[in-house]
């Protein structure tokens, strides 16, 4: 087996062979803020059925032209008793009225409702002439658009099932396709995507049309942001990657998630807000000829030269003369693992790394779980719906600035440990306060969801860190790909309120709590370079990596590392004697 500090050796060689660059230079200023602010659009549109498809205030259309009293008009919805968790209450109904033909009969004979005639006793039938929408909040959504009320009901949350579904292929198409045809492709035509079919979909005809577009828009979605975050994490160098990769990201998303409510607040028609939303995308799309292919994913494939004049021009762009041979050492050590085809079925191939896979999966599924449920959950605040997303984006970004601080100094386990164990308490809390401190039952809330974002971004970056460059985009795109099995079931966390208030809480912190626990299984990577081979990876409890070519190789690689050890250090004293 080969040593441990060999193998460290060789995953370190590509950030000693660009360390002349230093780590905050022009270049990697420019790669960071560009990167972040292609994922705002992310922020906008996650969210964005919030509006799209909310509900507004409805009752069953009256036609114009019936001859009806005024008295006969206004009583002719009948009132039903909703349980709001407060006694109840007595509203018009939603999907019924009287039946019109005694109406219209009652009406004519100069008869009161409620005085001469007992409204128990009248015949009802549906909406049969439509519904008749309030438009004080929304000039029109697609619920209101295509009647997605009553029997129809059923097709506004599986609209967003269906975006979830996009999402779900996305990351593992997405995650595939960048690691065999670059990062920098995939990321742009992903948000070219979504730009082109969000067009389209303000268009739409119908409900089935919207939908199948909205599957192709979720997919963009995600494969735009996982890969704009794994070019990030290989381009930048290992202390400005930990502020990209936790508080850099997840803060530009937050700021597009911020800006949603007040776009949706002055763009009231969904159609219209669609075209709004399309604007980001498009002003993203310039960043091509600013942003550069990954050096690491172009090593990984063979491709040297490309990757050094990469790095030549950040050098001239940072003002530092390179050295006159930069990736030649690590040249001679790629071996055919390198080199060959990698695909997801490498996530499960040996002990070692199908154990890790297998905890990260677990962990970002109750993540997901956690964290769609409890945003979805903010419809139960009191308040307008604009107000209720703000806040519900306003807590993740305290949650953010507080994974770069843990990421930065801490421990990733004991990170991602006690911000999901913590995450888990506070829900737990929520059953034991009494029903009349609504304010507290909130503040527990809140409380939890800062918790579940703060691990949700550590887990992100830490996931991109134990996995190698050639299978990184792969694995985070099966982790996010796993994690939206969870996306998609959160609603019914929330529907589990209809039996008990207590239930969703009950189990979202028993999931979370327990996810804590596990991930102490996994291995550490504070401080630790980023591997660039399956061989480099660290070990999960119990695994002894068995590779065969490793055993064979062991001497010669043990020379090689000798060797690219001394150049290394020529260059890095070169460069100090002429500073």
């Amino acid at each position: 087996m080969l040593p441990e500090n060999s193998a460290t050796n060789k995953a370190a060689d590509y950030e000693a062979a660009t360390s002349f660059l230093g780590e905050w230079g022009r270049f990697q200023r420019r790669v960071f803020f560009l990167l972040c602010l292609s994922v705002v659009p992310n922020g906008l549109i996650a969210f964005s059925i919030v509006f799209l498809a909310d509900t507004p205030a409805h009752r069953c259309l009256l036609p114009a032209h019936l001859n009806l009293s005024a008295a006969w008009r206004n009583s002719s919805i009948p009132l039903e008793e909703v349980d709001d968790n407060r006694g109840g209450a007595l509203v018009p109904s939603k999907c019924s009225r009287y039946k019109l033909e005694h109406v219209l009969n009652y009406s004519e004979r100069g008869l009161l409702p409620g005085v001469d005639v007992n409204l128990s006793n009248v015949p009802k039938e549906g909406c049969l002439d439509g519904w008749a929408f309030d438009q004080s909040v929304y000039t029109s959504t697609i619920v209101s658009e295509w009647n997605l009320v009553c029997d129809e009901s059923w097709k506004s949350p599986l609209t967003s099932s269906i975006f979830f579904c996009g999402v779900l292929t996305g990351s593992l198409i997405s995650g595939q396709l960048s690691d065999r045809f670059g990062r920098k492709i995939v990321m742009f035509a992903a948000i070219a995507i979504q730009a082109v079919f969000r067009f389209i979909q303000v268009f739409s005809p119908n409900w089935i049309t919207f939908c199948a577009l909205y599957f192709i828009v979720g997919m963009g979605q995600v494969s735009n942001y996982m890969v704009a975050f794994v070019l990030g994490m290989e381009v930048l160098g290992l202390h400005i990657r930990t502020i990209f990769s936790t508080a850099g990201m997840n803060l530009f998303f937050g700021a597009g998630y911020m800006l949603l409510p007040l776009l949706a607040f002055f763009v009231n028609d969904w159609r219209m807000l669609l075209l709004a939303l399309i604007l980001p995308s498009c002003l993203c799309l310039p960043m091509w000829w600013f942003i550069p292919e990954s050096p690491r994913w172009l090593l990984s494939q063979g491709r040297i030269k490309e990757a050094e004049a990469i790095i030549r021009n950040a050098a001239k762009m940072n003002n530092i003369e390179p050295p006159v041979v930069i990736f030649n050492p690590l040249q001679n050590g790629v071996k055919a693992e390198e080199r060959r085809a990698y695909n997801i079925c490498d996530l499960l191939r040996s002990p070692n790394i199908r154990w890790i896979s297998i905890m990260l999966w677990v962990i970002w599924n109750t993540l997901t779980i956690a964290y769609f449920a409890l945003s979805l959950n903010t419809a139960n605040l009191h308040g307008n719906a604009y107000f209720n997303c703000f806040l519900s984006a306003l807590v993740e970004m305290p949650a953010y600035v507080l994974s770069w601080v843990m990421f930065r100094w801490c421990s990733r386990r004991m990170s991602v440990f006690s911000s999901l164990s913590s995450g888990g308490v506070f829900l737990l809390i929520i059953q034991l306060i009494p029903a009349n401190l609504v304010a507290a039952s909130i503040t527990f809330e809140m409380m939890g969801k800062f918790a579940v974002s703060t691990a949700f971004a550590v887990v992100y970056a830490y996931t991109a860190e134990l996995y190698p460059t050639v299978l990184r985009n792969t694995a985070v795109g099966a982790c996010s790909m796993a994690s939206r099995i969870g996306s998609i079931i959160a609603p019914f966390f929330i529907y589990l309120r209809t039996y008990s208030v207590s239930l969703p809480y009950i189990l979202m912190g028993s999931l979370t709590t327990a996810a804590g626990l596990l991930s102490l299984l996994l291995p550490e990577s504070f401080g630790m370079p980023l591997p660039d081979t399956i061989s480099h990876m660290q070990q999960f409890p119990g695994c002894c990596q068995k590779t065969p070519y490793i055993v064979t190789h062991t001497i010669e690689e043990e020379k090689a590392a000798e060797v690219r050890s001394l150049v290394i250090r020529e260059q890095l004293s070169s460069l100090n004697s002429n500073k």
